[in-house]
């Protein structure tokens, strides 16, 4: 364990001895480290990045930077499952840039990208992950059993058969306790397909437990995904689904913003092919968890971390009242049209088309015919774009105020 240190550009080179023995470490830096994981969207490589298609729409499109990324202060640093047991083998640091880049998340690059452009110290991404993998193997059984919501096995709605520690094992404690600011977190959609809703909640919930602990840090930052809009509702998996099947995933999502130093990444309008579970905007997620982190952890108060979140309703005649967290500079339709995708219901609880419109930076919600409304929604389909915004550029959470799960979830 070493005192921390200023950040440095500098590259330092740091010896270890004993009295048989000595090791030299060339060219290292100081600087934030982060850790990301998940499944294949987290793993989703640079390689891939450079080969997309993408439409005259889609602006910015970093589609050259593996030829002009040589900034030798980004450092990767890609796990092997395969040198990581019996013996880890920590001696794969390399500079972002050429084939270790080409086979390294671009999720992480990118993340570490405006990280470093915004601090201007050095930046090392560790990457973990492994595509088609559910949550349960990235933690052992007993970050479940510390739970009470997992403690009776009996129960099969809880019940843990994804393997726990598979991956954790190999993948993710020979890593502790290297010196971490915070860990990213892409996954969910082979849980997704399971159709699960609470429990998946109090995985994550599980999984933040386990990771803080072995790092012996309780206020570790953990920033996550929404997983991309896909059609789950044509796809033949083990639940049937709807077109309101992966909202609700979204909703279980983000229940585990309930527990602290946490952030949700809003991705439903990052994927203009509904049929396809990989889209390709992975620069854009990238500088999304990114802001999340300077505006949470680096100071950086003029950024949000997140786009506007429900957070409370009030009723108003025939219209009902919704106030949101993050709103940054102001609530915006972000195509100046009016907006679009909110719902309301009335005590039936039979959602209707709704007119919305932002006064006084709420969004005012009615529709006509529904005379004494109970409840709204916003998002609520796997293919909905929306509009809602806010001023700083991040897209509106989806959500429902008759949230079924909210008083469940015991952070």
């Amino acid at each position: 364990m070493l005192d921390a240190m200023p950040a440095s550009a500098t590259p330092q080179k740091l010896v270890i001895k004993t009295l048989n023995n000595s090791i030299t470490l060339e060219n290292i830096l100081v600087g934030e480290v982060w850790l990301c994981s998940g499944q294949s969207n987290m793993e989703y490589t640079m390689r891939k990045n450079s080969k997309v298609e993408m439409p005259d729409s889609v602006k910015d499109w970093p589609v050259n930077e593996l030829q002009t990324a040589h900034n030798k202060n980004i450092r990767i640093f890609l796990v092997d499952r395969k040198k990581m047991k019996p013996n880890p083998t920590h001696s794969g640091w390399d500079i972002a840039e050429d084939s270790a880049l080409r086979s390294f998340s671009a999720v992480g690059y990118f993340f570490a990208k405006k990280i470093y452009e915004e601090l201007q110290v050095p930046v090392g991404v560790i990457a973990s992950s492994i595509p088609g993998s559910r949550i349960e193997p990235w933690m052992p059984r007993e970050a479940f059993t510390a739970l009470p919501f997992f403690r009776d096995q009996t129960d099969t709605t809880h019940k843990i058969d994804g393997e726990p520690g598979k991956f954790y094992e190999t993948m993710i404690a020979p890593l502790a306790p290297f010196a971490l600011k915070g860990f990213l977190w892409y996954q969910g959609e082979s849980n997704c397909f399971l159709g699960e809703r609470l429990q998946y909640s109090y995985k994550m919930k599980a999984l933040m437990d386990q990771w803080r602990k072995i790092w012996n840090n309780t206020t570790m930052p953990f920033y996550y995904v929404q997983i991309a809009p896909f059609a789950y509702s044509k796809q033949k998996g083990q639940v049937p689904y709807t077109e309101e099947s992966e909202p609700e995933f979204w909703e279980a999502q983000a229940l585990a913003l309930k527990i602290p130093h946490t952030a949700m990444i809003t991705t439903t309008d990052l994927n203009f092919k509904i049929d396809d579970l990989h889209p390709h905007f992975k620069w854009e997620i990238g500088k999304r968890l990114a802001i999340a982190a300077l505006s949470n952890v680096y100071g950086k108060k003029e950024l949000v971390p997140m786009g506007p979140v429900y957070d409370k309703m009030k009723l108003q005649q025939n219209k009902i009242v919704l106030s949101f967290k993050y709103t940054g500079n102001g609530l915006i339709s972000n195509d100046n049209k009016p907006l679009s995708n909110f719902e309301i219901a009335a005590a039936d609880g039979k959602f209707v088309p709704a007119t919305a419109a932002i006064k006084n930076n709420t969004v005012e919600v009615f529709a006509a015919g529904v005379d004494h409304p109970v409840a709204a929604r916003f998002g609520w389909n796997e293919a909905d774009h929306s509009n809602l915004y806010n001023k700083n550029g991040l897209p509106a959470l989806p959500f429902r105020t008759n949230n079924p799960l909210a008083e469940k979830f015991k952070q």
